[in-house]
């Protein structure tokens, strides 16, 4: 089974470059666009359906995508919410720096292996679900995303980074029990099919 995970559209705190972790921000308008535009750009994949965090951006960035590829309403899973951070939230990323340098001094910060811990579960019992062969579009958030790959990558980050853009999209395995992370794409949003053919192809 792949799981192809995308982060949520665009809120006016990602706008406005502020921590959400759990915070509940829901989607502006360019985020409801962002997620129309986002499954133009999967629709040439068969989906076997669609699951999302519980937080609002998620939810209605699923729901968008749901709707315009003719989906069934997303399967809520609580286990793939942002990561909690605690103290930092609502905090600028200036501000961030500023008062927190150290991330240990961060009450309510949720650890990096604490959120691998809760979500990767979660994601491999989806195969109880679904087909070995099915492809299921996943709605979570940057720092769920960046964490998995950081964790795929063992820690050591990636060329580039692990930025992880609004609508991007991200491919995962699960088999034999495991989570297994098959294509990381840094930057914008690309089409799906056509990126997965340029890989094929190189």
């Amino acid at each position: 089974m792949r799981l192809v995970l995308v982060r949520h559209g665009e809120t006016d705190w990602n706008r406005d470059r502020r921590i959400q972790g759990s915070t509940d921000i829901p989607l502006n308008e360019t985020g409801r666009r962002q997620a129309r535009e986002g499954a133009e750009r999967l629709s040439s994949v068969e989906w076997a359906g669609i699951v999302a965090s519980p937080l609002s951006r998620a939810r209605e960035t699923a729901e968008i995508i749901a709707l315009e590829l003719g989906l069934g309403s997303p399967i809520i899973v609580d286990e793939i919410v942002e990561r909690h951070h605690g103290d930092l939230e609502g905090l600028t990323f200036a501000e961030r720096q500023s008062r927190f340098p150290d991330e240990t001094d961060v009450s309510g910060l949720e650890s990096r292996e604490a959120v691998v811990d809760r979500v990767r579960p979660a994601l491999v019992a989806l195969a109880d679900r679904f087909g070995a062969d099915d492809e299921v579009l996943v709605v979570t958030h940057g720092g769920v995303i960046s964490t998995l790959v950081r964790a795929a990558f063992a820690e050591d980050v990636p060329p580039g980074g692990t930025m992880i853009t609004n609508l991007s999209a991200h491919d995962f395995r699960v088999a034999d029990g495991e989570l297994v992370l098959e294509k990381f794409r840094p930057g914008p949003p690309v089409d799906l099919a056509s990126d997965r053919v340029e890989s094929t192809a190189r």
